[in-house]
């Protein structure tokens, strides 16, 4: 399992109903989950709007060679890619996305 699916396991996303006919799954609140981690932590860390902060709430690896695999995995445009930058700017906006995608309850404002 890539970064990605990290993230998704550890909201509590992107698992399938155990058998066809069983009840839809309800989307997550993820907002919720990342502030009550966000005020419990001792670190001061903005989700919002740093991948790197996501990803320490989370509990997961948020080195560059992890980002950058997790850009990779999830087609970063390789000019994004040689600028930390931009990767981060471009694979926070494509986590936010995803996660929203994948049932959690992400407001538009960060997915655009």
């Amino acid at each position: 399992m890539g970064l990605f699916g990290n993230i998704l396991s550890k909201l509590g996303l992107g698992k399938k109903p155990a058998a066809a006919g069983t009840a839809p799954v309800s989307p997550v609140d993820v907002v919720a989950k990342l502030e009550a981690l966000a005020k419990a932590s001792k670190e001061k860390l903005d989700w919002k709007v740093s991948i790197v902060d996501l990803l320490k709430l989370l509990g997961l690896d948020s080195s560059i060679g992890a980002r950058k695999d997790m850009a990779t995995e999830l087609g970063c445009p390789a000019e994004k890619m040689s600028d930390s930058a931009q990767m981060n700017m471009w694979l926070h906006k494509t986590v936010l996305q995803k996660i929203a995608e994948n049932g959690g309850n992400i407001p538009s404002k960060f997915t655009k």
